[in-house]
């Protein structure tokens, strides 16, 4: 019986006429409870069917956007590495906004090598293409990036924008082939711990800086104190250090001769055709250049995935 005939059968019970202690009662309710029972069947019956149908027209749309992502990244045979704004080794909680998107103009190495790693163990990728437009950042994080530019297992050609410079240029130095524009600013191989200090101005809104430290050196550097003679040359012996360790870097990275390096290495940057010049890039280009490059390296189209 049909779930409306069902229905308009009930609706003819007058279950108010009935005496509860007769026969036909029992008889009638239980006539009702067994449709009942029946109707109910029915339903999950119909509903399971149209759930079962759901599902599955939910899970071929699935399988069809994977198919798509699938035929996507077999298209993918060089991955892209965007290397833009402050670099540091890692991005602080405190510089993500409430949705927990980066606030700040930063990237971090600890996720460009995560990246670099993962091109490396893909067979699809032929090469890697790393777009640079940074003033730079801490020397450890463009060292790392440097270090994993080095070692990669795929070629990586590197194209500068706007500016490659201080630890972006030596993360960048290490690769296979450079690109930049002519306007670009390359280079700015030098190191620098500046400062600004607050003393005049915690002078003149009469606060005092109470050492309180188990050290002489362990407060150095601190803004509101004045920098002592001792403190300077403490820091300039690292930052003498540290810049020893870039001009030997870029040397080695752009096989050039050290003692050029250390004439380049006074901290300024330069345009890209004077980059060219003085062999810190190897080619005037910008991202098309770079990908040409790339097409006649690796022997067919390329196409970028970033």
């Amino acid at each position: 019986m049909s779930l409306p005939k069902l229905k308009e059968w009930i609706a003819k019970i007058d279950f108010k006429r009935l005496n509860p202690n007769t026969w036909e009662q029992k008889t009638v309710k239980s006539a009702m409870w067994s449709f009942i029972s029946v109707a109910f069947c029915f339903v999950l019956f119909v509903g399971g069917y149209f759930f079962s149908n759901t599902i599955h027209d939910l899970s071929n749309g699935t399988n069809t956007a994977s198919e798509d992502r699938g035929e996507s990244e077999k298209s993918c045979n060089v991955y892209g590495v965007e290397l833009r704004g402050d670099l540091l080794t890692y991005i602080p909680k405190t510089d993500l906004n409430d949705s927990g998107d980066l606030a700040l103009d930063e990237v971090s190495s600890e996720d460009i090598l995560s990246t670099l790693e993962g091109a490396d163990k893909d067979d699809r990728i032929k090469a890697i293409l790393l777009e640079v437009d940074s003033s730079g950042g801490r020397p450890v994080a463009g060292e790392e990036i440097n270090e994993a530019v080095k070692n990669s297992k795929k070629p990586v050609v590197a194209f500068i924008r706007s500016v490659g410079a201080s630890a972006a240029y030596l993360a960048a130095s290490g690769a296979d082939q450079i690109f930049a524009s002519k306007y670009s600013d390359v280079g700015s191989i030098g190191v620098t711990m500046s400062y600004l200090d607050n003393v005049g101005q915690n002078k003149s809104d009469g606060l005092s800086y109470n050492s309180l430290s188990s050290g002489k050196f362990k407060d150095a550097g601190s803004p509101d104190k004045g920098l002592t003679q001792e403190e300077r040359i403490l820091f300039m012996r690292d930052v003498n250090i540290m810049h020893q360790y870039f001009v030997k870097d870029v040397a080695e990275n752009r096989k050039l001769d050290i003692e050029k390096v250390k004439k380049l290495a006074d901290g300024s940057t330069m345009l890209g055709q004077a980059a060219l010049e003085n062999g810190l890039i190897d080619q005037i280009g910008g991202y098309e250049d770079a990908k040409n490059y790339l097409k006649e390296n690796i022997g067919e189209d390329v196409e970028v995935c970033w």
